[in-house]
């Protein structure tokens, strides 16, 4: 099924997010919890894998798994940056055959050791008519509420954002973010610029200390207050700061809910236990076929 065919239902929407094992000798334990999420029965599962389709093949693999023996619709991730044009026809073709319809076009981030060469394609905007081509696919991509850490302001990333959905994508999933105002303020914004397909709100529930502070200095995303309370009372105690961010995840979802942003997709960081504990906090909230 595509994910676009979810949309067309009108309804609340909750979907999540895995990642692949880096290193094979993670991969029953990261597959079994991937798996383990898939059958709380999400609208979807995305799975993300590193720049220049590191890992790739364990991408499709677990993607093939969610839809076939879950009957999740996999949304597979697939960048750019550093891959030719060979690599990414085999990507494409992998996902073809393993029955996948949904695909997350990213640019990608450069790895630490940086990239032998820069790959055919420099930008998501390239890489999604080059998908179009390949299939009939359904084509997600990226959005930045707060703004692109590489973009110089707002305005320029918005055009950029704009070029990005012409050529191609069919719905946007926000970066993470932890103050639903400026959720509020991107949408409004990408409104006004005449972007207008679905945007998914991408949630994070930070659950140790050590989380957040990785997070943030990859991202740069801004802590409200709020958050950073529960950070200073519960930061200490591992059992407490799990619970409060499910809790503070738990009431931004809410909030957007409220607010008409229902179309929600949770970073798990492969913890089921994690979704599981929010999803059952929202059932017969606002998603009543959790």
């Amino acid at each position: 099924m595509k994910i676009t065919d979810l949309f067309s239902t009108g309804g609340p929407l909750l979907s999540f997010e895995v990642f692949p094992p880096k290193n094979d000798d993670r991969h029953d334990g990261v597959t079994a919890a991937a798996l383990g999420i898939a059958a709380l029965k999400p609208a979807f599962m995305s799975v993300t894998y590193g720049a220049g389709g590191s890992n790739s093949r364990n991408t499709t693999e677990i993607a093939s798994r969610i839809q076939n023996e879950y009957g999740v619709p996999a949304l597979a991730h697939m960048t750019c940056i550093g891959s030719g044009l060979e690599a990414l026809e085999r990507q494409i073709n992998e996902m073809k055959s393993a029955g996948i319809e949904n695909i997350m076009a990213l640019r990608g981030d450069v790895p630490r050791e940086g990239i032998k060469e820069p790959g055919v394609f420099a930008h998501t905007s390239e890489l999604i008519p080059f998908i179009r081509e390949k299939g009939d696919f359904c084509v997600g991509a990226a959005c930045y509420p707060e703004g692109h850490p590489e973009c110089e302001n707002r305005k320029k990333d918005i055009e950029n954002l704009k070029i990005k959905v012409d050529s191609g994508c069919d719905f946007l999933t926000t970066q993470m973010f932890f103050d639903n105002n400026i959720m509020y303020n991107f949408l409004y914004q990408i409104r006004e610029a005449g972007i207008t397909v679905p945007v998914l709100a991408g949630i994070m529930p930070i659950t140790n200390v050590k989380q957040i502070i990785r997070t943030r200095d990859m991202t740069g995303t801004a802590l409200p207050r709020k958050f950073t309370s529960l950070l200073d009372r519960f930061g200490s105690d591992p059992e407490s700061m799990k619970r409060a961010g499910i809790i503070y995840a738990t009431e931004q979802i809410l909030e957007l809910v409220a607010n008409g942003v229902d179309r929600i997709h949770l970073y798990t960081m492969n913890k089921p236990e994690i979704a599981r504990a929010i999803q059952a906090n929202l059932k017969g909230l606002c998603f009543d076929d959790v």
